[in-house]
């Protein structure tokens, strides 16, 4: 199989990351979901007609298509140069900085890098994006099922799973390792990879 000339390689890498994060949706659910990129969602120029509101608001599945779809087209052509096995590889890689510093910079942020803190968001949170259920909560376990996440949803119905899986079901690990690295998650079974429900099993490392 070819190799990726470093050029592509660095271009890749940039345009990939600014797909993921293009949204036409709303200021709720992108701050929800990327909350480091709420200062982008801020207003520069308010009367210019680039930050008019659109009379039509999209749906939560809606904003997740546009969200993604160009993100599942750059994938399929660098898989179509370098190969599946390369492509999952190369998302996988760029998914993990991308969520680890992501962690980072939640923790930052918030001031408290705590086990509470880290599975506090996901006790009240992602209402319009996740059917949840608390299976177990301690102070050093914390577990959800997950039995509708719409980026299963949005992947699966582009007959994108594996892209979905590696572009964001692979970073939940970094993402709460980075937050504190004596988090740990385990699961072994996802929407996303086609088992009816997901496992996520958070444990506290004391």
């Amino acid at each position: 199989m070819k190799e990726i000339p470093t050029n592509r390689r660095q271009f890749i890498s940039k345009i990939i990351p600014a797909c993921a994060v293009t949204c036409l949706g709303t200021r709720r659910l992108l701050g929800s979901v990327f909350p480091e990129k709420k200062n982008l969602l801020q207003d520069v120029k308010p009367k210019h007609k680039f930050n008019e509101r659109m009379p039509k608001p999209l749906s939560y599945r809606q904003v997740m298509g546009v969200q993604y779809s160009e993100l599942i087209q750059m994938a399929r052509a660098l898989e179509k140069d370098v190969g599946k096995e390369k492509m999952i590889v190369f998302l996988k890689k760029a998914t993990t900085e991308r969520l680890t510093n992501m962690g980072k910079m939640q923790a930052s942020q918030m001031g408290n890098n705590s086990f509470k803190s880290y599975v506090n968001q996901f006790r009240g949170g992602y209402q319009n994006q996740l059917t949840k259920e608390i299976v177990e909560d301690t102070e050093t376990v914390f577990e959800i099922k997950v039995t509708e996440c719409i980026w299963a949803d949005t992947f699966l119905s582009m007959n994108a799973g594996d892209i979905g899986y590696a572009w964001v079901c692979w970073g939940d690990y970094a993402w709460a390792e980075g937050f504190n690295p004596k988090i740990k998650m385990v699961r072994d079974k996802t929407l996303m990879q086609g088992h009816s429900y997901c496992n996520h099993r958070y444990i506290w490392q004391v």
